[in-house]
Formats: structure tokens, C-alpha cells, sequence
């Protein structure tokens, strides 16, 4: 009986998944099939679409559409410097996350970890 062709993918999900298990690390991956990690990547992906490519104050502020992958470069760093850092967060407050980790890495809660 003949197997399938394992797929590449395969290796590195097996590497990856030994090499969390080195660091005792808990992996952000669920289960074979699970959306979770799928559906947030794809949450954040429309966020960077509607805000840096159609938003059209954006477009404005850049003299129009791209002009090429170094345009868009740029503009993608800036981007996600603002969001990682700069942004107001309802569910934290309305505080950027930049503020939040801040005051958490000085708290007694970060210390014990």
C-alpha cells in the first residue's frame, strides 16, 4: 500500500511543535482544523486593510494609491507601530497597549512571574 506524499508543512509543524516543547512554552495553536489563531490573523489583516489601504485620509496623506513596495513598506511600519503602541483601546481602558505594558511590567503581578 502506498502513503500520500507528506507535505512539507508537515515537517515544520513538527519542529515547531518540538521546539515550543523544549522551551516549555504553551503554544498558541489549538487542535488539527481549529480556527481560533485563523480567525484573529484574519481580524487583524482586515483592520491593516480597511485603516492603511482604503482608508482614504490615509491615501490622502500619502499623495494617493502607493507608488510602489517601498511606499507600502514604510507606510506598513508605521502602521503597525501604531497599533502595537499608539492606539486607544476599549478593552484596555482606553489606554494604548504601550501604556498597559508599561504598568503591568511594573506591578507586584509581573514581579511573581
Amino acid at each position: 500500500m502506498l502513503l500520500p506524499p507528506i507535505e512539507s508543512g508537515q515537517y515544520t509543524s513538527v519542529s515547531y511543535t518540538d521546539r515550543i516543547g523544549e522551551l516549555g512554552v504553551s503554544a498558541s495553536i489549538g487542535t488539527v482544523g481549529d480556527s481560533y489563531d485563523n480567525a484573529l490573523a484574519e481580524s487583524v489583516m482586515g483592520l491593516f486593510k480597511t485603516e492603511l489601504h482604503r482608508n482614504p485620509a490615509v491615501l490622502a496623506d500619502n499623495g494617493g494609491h502607493w507608488k510602489g513596495l517601498d511606499d507600502l513598506e514604510i507606510a506598513t511600519c508605521a502602521w503597525v507601530s501604531w497599533f502595537n503602541d499608539e492606539r486607544l483601546h476599549g478593552e484596555l481602558g482606553d489606554r494604548t497597549p504601550s501604556e498597559v505594558e508599561t504598568d503591568y511590567s511594573g506591578s507586584d503581578q509581573a514581579k511573581a512571574a
